[in-house]
Order: C-alpha cells, then structure tokens, then sequence
C-alpha cells in the first residue's frame, strides 16, 4: 500500500497513529514545534530555504518590517527621510536596541549587513548597481546616496523573503556573502542555542529579555514582536505519520504544515484546531539548472511544458480536496493585481506525452541522465519529485532519483558543476503566495544568468520587464509590464510553475495567537 493509501486509510478509520513517546508539552512557557523541515543553517543571507529564514527571524530582526497588507513598517528603525526623486534615503536606528552578548546596535553593524545582504538578494542587488555611497553618519543614523531613484527601498529593507536583509553584528555580517555565518548573535526577540542544536532533531530558542519589543500591535513581521514563551522548541519530525501522533497526544503544541491526508482526523479531535496556515497561498515550482545539458537548451525545457500535468503536481501535494490548489498557468499569485497567464498556453489543455516526445528528440535530447534531487523528508517536495519521475520517463527521459535529506539538496543546488562533478539538472521547491505577489521580493523570476537564482536562467527579455515593472509609474503599467514578464519567463521557461496551492497549520487549542501569515508567527502566541 502507497503511503498516502495508508495515511487516508488511517485518517478514515479514526485511527491514532503511533508515534515515539516525547516528552508532553505541559509547560505553558515553553512552545514546541514541529517545522516543515530539518533546521540544516541559520542563514537567510547566504541561503532561502524558508525553513532557515522561519528561524532566522527570531534570532534578527530587520530595519522594517511587512504587515498583512504588505505594507513596510519601521521594526529596527525609528523612522527615515528620503528627498523627492528617491535617491536620498536617511534612516535612523531606535534606542536601546541590543545584541544577544549585551553589545549596543550600531550603524556599523548596519552598513556591513546591508554590504552582505546585497550581493545576494536581487532588490539589493538593484541598490548596490546604483549606490554612490552608503555610509554613517552617526552611531544610531546611516544613509543611502543613489545615483538612480529607487522608490521601492522601504519594502526591499523590511520583505521576508530570503535573502532577508537581517541585521547583524559587524563581526557576523564581515562573513563571505556565498559562506555560511558560524556565529548566531542577533538582537530579535530569541536567542538560538547553538549548543541544544541538533540537526535532524532539534532546535532550541530562549527568549532575549533585553528585547526592546516596539509598543504597535504586532502585525507579520511589523510591529512589537513580543515573546510569551520562555522557551521555543523545534522538534524535527519528518514522518507525517509521527507527527501527527505527537500533536493528537499533546507531545507537540503546533505543527507547520500537515500535510491534508492527515487534516481529516485531526480535525475529528477535540484537542485541536485546523486552519489555512497561508491567505496568499504558494507556487509549486520545478527548477531547471540552465547551465547543464539538456536543459542548457531552450527547446528541451520548452518540451517538458507540453507534457507536465499541473494536476497530478497538485493532487500529490494537496490531495483531491480542489478548495486547496488550483491550476496556475501563470507566474504571479492568483487572485492578486499583477496575476496574468500571458503565454502560458503551453501548460493549459491536455498534456501532450507523444508531442514531447517528438519535441525533445528534435531539440537534440540525446539520452543525457537526469540528475533529479528530491527532498524526501519534505512532504511537498517529495510528491513533486514523485510526479516529476514519473512525466519524464514517460516522455524518454533517462531519469536517476537522488533521494536525499533538504539540507542535502539546499546545499548540493547552489553547485554550478558539471552533473559529473556533483552537479545537477532539477530540484523542486515551492514560492510563497507574498513572494510572488509583484518582481520585486520574487527572487526566482529574476534571469540575470549567473547572478539569478538557482539554475541560473538568462533572458533580457525577462530582464527588460522586471525593469520595467520597476519604473511603472501606475498600475495599469505595472500589469502591462507584468503580462511582459510572463510570457517572457514561458518563452523562456525561467522555471515551471506545478500549481498554486494552500496548505493547512494545525496547534492544539489551549494554544492562542496563532494568525494566517506567509511564515509562522511565535510573537503574540500563548499557551494556556
């Protein structure tokens, strides 16, 4: 019997699944928590894995921050000038802000975490090509000089996509942009304890008492991130099943994302409340590494949008319940201002096996092994590997399935080699619904080639739209810039989208405070 068979067999009959005996999760001042994934870094400059940026943003905090109608708010700051054609930005730090070692935040440690932030995220990126200074001005306030406008500077400082310009000490944020830091002292509202890390297991945050918690109700990541827990356990359970045990047993107080197989009996128990984890939902995706055979080849990805199934993606991840994905021949969040399908006929009507068979054979696809890296302890990235198999085989391509843990894969995609030297040709991965909302937080979309995200896709003409999307002086130009960018990034096939889904959180009901959000948000929540 296939697991997801048994899983909703189980769900059905009302059966408890049994899980190893953990510790019950009494304790009102401690939270434990079950991730979507292993805890393999802290780093959400050098890496995306939203896992590591979940953590991360307990441990620092930004500049600004996003609230739940995307608009940025001062977090770190107390407030800012900027002069009128945008290319004067002058910020100014709040009093008291502390490390985690008691040190006072200064605008040195600003400007060398901003310096490393840029290099690697593509909004600073777009400030650093047109920065004629950064500098302090005194210990509390720091100002960019731009020799282009860049009116979009609030929201690059507080988004919650990685990589996240998060503050660190000067010493911490010196690191090599592409090195992961060794050294976890931040000034949010947990301090991680490295020396209770044990990856695969556990991670543990205490609560910073030097904290200086802003007084504006909380809302994402603006305003007062105030912590009710002593302690925040993470406890890595990768098996739904066990997970799930654990929740109904009351081991655990909340659970990320389970997956909906198990919602069913969950939602059956009394202890417990099931809801949407996400409004603005997520975009599957399936990567392409541009750089290797034969994917180097436009019209080799080209064939594969004439056979893939957005439909099998999204049952295998969200099951047959249809209120929880929806076809998404489209780059941008359903539902949203920007959304737009131009170009994407290719993934719309019946998928077309024979014709992309025809399609790669003409395209020059001479038998090469595909290096497809899968996440098998990640349930979304697991079904999309499953179904991702399965397509390419049927359309003649020689696959070989590289099981493997996320911290494997997060590392192994950042290779630009030759799949012989330990490269690689697909992984999958998946796009929050807020990141996709508009170019700017949307680090995937961007195809600078060696500058781009993982794969490392090239097209001007993608490259022309997100500028222009940029320079959009109303909405109306934003949409035309946006139907650009779509149909460039089809043409191109930058990546395939799999489909737009929601996925469930689920918490034991003595806990309060949980809200919807794009990441999990532990400031505001309590246990009773």
């Amino acid at each position: 019997m296939k697991r997801r068979s048994f899983l909703t067999t189980a769900a059905a009959a009302g059966v408890t699944l049994a899980a190893p005996r953990l510790s019950l999760a009494q304790n009102t001042r401690v939270l434990k928590f079950v991730p979507q994934a292993n805890l393999s870094s802290m780093d959400a400059v050098a890496g995306t894995q939203y896992v590591v940026r979940n953590a991360a943003m307990m441990v620092w905090d930004t500049l600004y921050g996003v609230d739940s109608t995307i608009t940025p708010k001062p977090q770190m700051c107390e407030g800012h000038e900027v002069n009128a054609d945008f290319t004067v930005w002058t910020f100014k730090l709040r009093d008291g802000l502390k490390w985690h070692d008691g040190e006072k935040v200064t605008t040195r440690d600003v400007l060398a975490s901003l310096q490393r932030w840029m290099v690697r995220d593509t909004m600073g990126q777009r400030i650093k090509a047109s920065l004629d200074a950064l500098e302090a001005v005194d210990d509390r306030t720091f100002r960019f000089r731009l020799n282009k406008p860049f009116s979009k500077m609030l929201f690059a400082l507080g988004k919650s996509n990685a990589p996240m310009c998060l503050i660190m000490p000067e010493r911490i944020a010196k690191t090599d942009p592409f090195q992961l830091i060794k050294e976890y002292v931040g000034s949010g509202p947990m301090k991680f304890k490295a020396d209770e890390w044990v990856p695969g297991a556990r991670a543990v945050f205490e609560r910073f008492d030097g904290y200086s918690v802003r007084q504006e109700p909380a809302s994402w990541s603006a305003g007062g991130k105030k912590m009710n827990f002593d302690r925040i356990e993470w406890i890595i359970l990768p098996d739904s099943a066990t997970a799930s045990a654990a929740l109904q047993n009351g081991e655990v107080d909340w659970w990320e994302n389970p997956i909906s197989d198990v919602v069913p009996l969950l939602k059956r128990s009394a202890n417990i409340k099931v809801d949407i984890g996400d409004p603005l939902g997520n975009i599957g995706t399936l990567r392409m590494n541009h750089l290797n055979p034969p994917f180097d080849k436009v019209a080799v990805r080209r064939a594969l949008l004439m056979a893939l199934s957005q439909t099998d993606y999204m049952q295998a991840v969200a099951g047959e319940d249809q209120a929880l994905w929806k076809i998404c021949p489209g780059f941008f969040t359903p539902g949203t201002s920007l959304y737009t399908e131009a170009g994407g006929d290719l993934l719309k009507g019946p998928r077309d096996i024979e014709g992309a068979k025809r399609a790669l054979k003409e395209a020059g696809y001479n038998g090469e092994r595909i290096e497809l890296l899968v996440p098998v302890d990640v349930p979304i990235t697991k079904a999309e590997g499953d179904v991702t198999a399965d397509f390419l085989q049927k359309i003649g391509m020689d696959v070989n399935y590289v099981a493997a843990d996320w911290g494997t894969v997060g590392t192994r995609r950042a290779k630009k080699d030759p799949v012989d030297k330990g490269g690689w040709n697909i992984f999958h991965s998946w796009h929050a619904g807020a990141d996709c909302i508009n170019p700017a937080p949307y680090t995937a979309l961007d195809a600078s080639g060696d500058g781009a995200w993982f794969g490392w896709p090239k097209s001007d003409a993608v490259q022309k739209g997100i500028a222009d999307w940029y320079a959009a002086p109303d909405l109306a130009s934003e949409k035309a810039a946006a139907d650009a960018i779509n149909k460039a990034s089809f043409e191109n096939v930058t990546y395939i989208p799999t489909g737009f889904f929601l996925q469930y959180t689920a918490w034991r009901k003595n806990v309060s405070g949980i809200v919807k959000a794009p990441f999990p948000v532990f400031w505001g929540v309590e246990k009773a």
